[in-house]
Formats: C-alpha cells, structure tokens, sequence
C-alpha cells in the first residue's frame, strides 16, 4: 500500500507537524483539511485518499463525527483512520475505538509512533 493521506486538524501548526513527521517518515502523499466537513468535501472529489490522520477537536464537524460518516460510507468505510488527538482518558479511547478508528495517538507525539502506527494500521490492511 502506498498512503495517500488525509491529514485533518484546525490547527495549522499541527498540521504542519503532522506533515512534517510524515515527510520525515519518507511518506509524502498528502492534503491537508481544517476540519472534519472539509475532509468530508476532499474525500468525496479525492479518490486517492486511502489513510485518514485526523485530530478529535475540531469546529464544525469534529473527529469522531468525521469518523463515524466515513465509516458509515460505503465508499470510504475501508480507509485507515489514525486519530491523534490529547484526549487521552480511557472512556476517550474506548469511544473512538467503538466508531472504529483504526488507531489512538496521545499529543504529544514524535515521528517514530506515528511511524509505528501507521505500520501496524498498514500491516492490517
């Protein structure tokens, strides 16, 4: 699989991190969204999305929320979704693991475990 990602948060600066990490990592397939209805609109006009790295908190339509519409889409409902996020208490996890993200990273975060994820997510796919 050659990831075409999706990297979805509110903030800027996260998204630069993430992208940063990501072209660090050798991986540099992506777009970018500001929330989770913008990532909605891009994965609808994008069909070479297959990795989605979204943030929880977000305005408009928030990570879960953006999990939950990609898995209830039968054209989007086999993407990987990594949520990386500061929620980091177990009712948070168990949440999102119950609209079936694919993976849970706690902010902050460095290059290496997004790499880690991102293997094991792929490595199951």
């Amino acid at each position: 699989m050659n990831p075409y990602f999706l990297v979805v948060d509110d903030s800027v600066t996260m998204r630069r991190i993430v992208t940063n990490s990501l072209k660090t990592l050798g991986f540099n397939n992506y777009i970018e969204a500001q929330d989770g209805k913008d990532a909605l609109e891009k994965l609808r006009d994008n069909s070479e999305i297959n990795f989605v790295i979204t943030d929880w908190n977000m305005p408009v339509l928030s990570g879960l929320e953006l999990t939950k519409a990609i898995r209830g889409n039968p054209n989007t409902e086999h993407i990987p979704i990594l949520m990386v996020t500061t929620r980091g208490v177990k009712e948070d996890i168990i949440q999102a693991l119950h609209a079936r993200v694919s993976n849970y990273v706690v902010k902050p975060f460095t290059p290496q475990i997004l790499k880690e994820k991102i293997e094991a997510i792929m490595a199951t796919t």
